[in-house]
């Protein structure tokens, strides 16, 4: 099990992570250090549990907004940006595969026009 050190709000936390996830142990208490950076430039240095139980109840916001969002779109009920994006990316795909639908024929032409030539040959 590894170890990270970790800094919020001025002060060093030691935290245990599996092997291989201490980068991502790190942005994460990144990501909280600026969250309780933001909480204290607005309501002042109101001590480091408060600070650190308010920034969970906002990140906890955000996650909570983004399983909806996410629950939206597995629903269909993604607002017409979303069905905007859908739909030029599957326009981009179609246009992809006809050009790649393009490409082989021109290349099975020139195979035929190659036995062809071949043939008269012959």
């Amino acid at each position: 099990m590894a170890q990270v050190k970790i800094k919020i709000n001025g002060r060093s936390y030691e935290i245990a992570c599996d092997d291989g996830q201490e980068e991502h142990v790190m942005r994460l208490g990144k990501y909280v250090d600026k969250k309780v950076s933001e909480l204290a430039g607005q309501v002042g240095q109101v001590g480091d549990a408060r600070l650190l139980v308010m920034a969970s109840l906002m990140i906890t916001d955000e996650l909570s907004e983004a399983y909806g969002e996410l629950e939206d779109i597995r629903e269909g009920k993604a607002g017409m940006v979303g069905q905007e994006a859908a739909a030029d990316a599957a326009r981009a795909a179609a246009e992809a595969s006809a050009r790649e639908t393009a490409e082989g024929l021109r290349t099975l032409k020139r195979r035929i026009e190659d036995i062809a030539a071949g043939l008269e040959r012959a």
